[in-house]
């Protein structure tokens, strides 16, 4: 099971980018410690602080011929990570 699952590259994300924060959407069970050390493994970076907040998903219908499907975008857990004066994540080196 892996901690991190993607980076996030939103708009808003990018923003913060320029302020050393990088976005990530990790396991729904991890915690900061976790999330601190599995960034810290596979960038090599240092993490000064990591904040968590977790998305409820939203209830999502459409209409068909055979009436009203109704259902639910899963639970996810974001995780907004601060590293270290100086030091940046490139996402696209891969690229």
């Amino acid at each position: 099971m892996s901690i991190l699952k993607k980076p996030l590259v939103t708009e808003k994300v990018s923003a913060l980018n320029e302020k050393g924060k990088y976005g990530f959407i990790v396991d729904i069970n991890a915690n900061k410690v976790e999330i601190k050390t599995a960034v810290e493994k596979m960038y090599g970076v240092n993490v000064t602080k990591v904040n968590t907040l977790s998305v409820m998903g939203k209830s999502k219908s459409r209409y068909t011929k055979k009436g009203v499907v109704s259902g639910n975008k899963p639970n996810y857990k974001k995780a907004v990570v601060t590293l270290a004066a100086g030091e940046v994540i490139d996402f696209y080196s891969n690229v």
